[in-house]
């Protein structure tokens, strides 16, 4: 049972969020966890100016998808940033290029879910989800979120990410905030979560 996680990330939050996304569902008996970016559209001295140069050379070795890693998977999780309460537009791209999947229906049935994190606590994080959702259904897949069994998105004692919709991380206004270990543990329970049930569904 193959589970690729899937995602975008310019200072590294959203690749943390990843790893513990892979993680968790590594932890699932039988499950083959891939984890994967998309493709870079800024050039590199846009990426420099932005700061992010260093973050960046942090998850170069991750492997780029391509059309048959969402094919050849059984469950497909997602991440990106937040870009105006939409996803990123290299996800966006990216997801874009997926038409000849959708012609032949080669998503239809498998598991799909989405994390993210914005800059602000109301930043779009559902709206980002949500939307990111729409493509999903498109293709015929099954959405699984992070359902409120995972009690951690229910925290009130310090500021966090996390609803039914998915795992998603603050990362603050400059990008200084790291994904804090509540977050990182709701990505690993979706993770697990997203596994299990993609197990379900394929019958193993």
């Amino acid at each position: 049972m193959k589970v690729n996680v899937i995602f975008h990330s310019i200072y590294g939050h959203i690749f943390k969020m990843a790893e513990a996304v892979a993680e968790g569902a590594s932890g699932v008996e039988g499950a083959q966890v891939k984890l994967l970016q998309v493709r870079e559209t800024l050039a590199d001295e846009i990426i420099a100016k932005m700061n992010a140069t260093e973050a960046k050379k942090k998850f170069a070795h991750i492997p780029v998808a391509a059309l048959d890693d969402l094919s050849s998977a059984d469950a497909l999780i997602f991440g990106t940033p937040t870009r105006f309460g939409n996803m990123s537009a290299e996800m966006r791209a990216f997801l874009d290029s997926t038409g000849p999947l959708w012609m032949k229906g080669a998503l239809i049935g498998k598991a799909g879910s989405v994390f993210a994190s914005t800059a602000t606590q109301h930043g779009g994080q559902e709206s980002t989800i949500l939307s990111f959702h729409t493509t999903l259904l498109h293709h015929g897949m099954v959405i699984v979120g992070l359902p409120y069994s995972e009690a951690r998105q229910m925290t009130m004692s310090e500021i966090s990410g996390g609803s039914p919709y998915g795992a998603t991380t603050i990362a603050g206004p400059s990008g200084e905030r790291q994904p804090s270990e509540n977050e990182l543990a709701m990505a690993r329970f979706q993770g697990a979560h997203v596994a299990n049930i993609a197990k379900k569904l394929a019958g193993k």
